[in-house]
């Protein structure tokens, strides 16, 4: 009994080791390089939810992936280009008194890098669905709390894009 758990506990140590898992981190580190430069092109219609795009990326960089930021373009190895393209609300639901209940605001963001090997485009999407109270409008507060939100989903998923074009020459 005895030899036979030990025998089970080998093989399976030896194939969660064998097997070669990285995390999608990894990837993205060696494809952005440790310095990084975040260049925000703001949008004249929404100023205040672009500038928080850029926090939130910087935050993401700093935190997920132990990046150094740098603010200036010759010390990066690469340049990151954030544009906010699109913000919307959207109604889900009402209630039995025909009032907006239920929405969902989606964001969608344009990423650009150049890392001096490669330069790649790619566009990333995320939404919050958020509700209030019978018979009274959004905010701007919690719009901005929305947005917000759906931003940090969307640059989520920049990781998981920049580890997948790691892979594609």
């Amino acid at each position: 009994m005895k030899l036979s758990q030990l025998l089970v506990s080998f093989f399976l140590v030896l194939f969660l080791t064998a097997c070669g898992y990285k995390p999608s981190t990894t990837y993205v580190k060696k494809e952005l390089g440790e310095k990084i430069f975040v260049n925000l092109i703001i949008d004249l219609r929404d100023p205040r939810n672009t500038v928080l795009i850029k926090d939130a990326m910087n935050e993401l960089l700093v935190h997920r992936l132990d990046s150094k930021l740098v603010y200036d373009r010759k010390l990066a190895d690469t340049i990151m280009d954030l544009k906010l393209s699109a913000v919307s609300l959207q109604v889900l639901q009402d209630d039995d008194s025909g009032y907006n209940k239920l929405y969902k605001a989606v964001v969608k963001i344009a990423v650009d890098y150049d890392n001096g090997l490669n330069k790649k485009s790619f566009s990333v999407s995320g939404d919050y669905d958020f509700s209030i109270d019978s018979g009274t409008t959004i905010t701007d507060t919690r719009r901005f709390e929305a947005i917000k939100s759906a931003a940090s989903e969307a640059l989520e998923d920049v990781i998981s894009t920049i580890a997948v074009q790691s892979f594609k020459k």
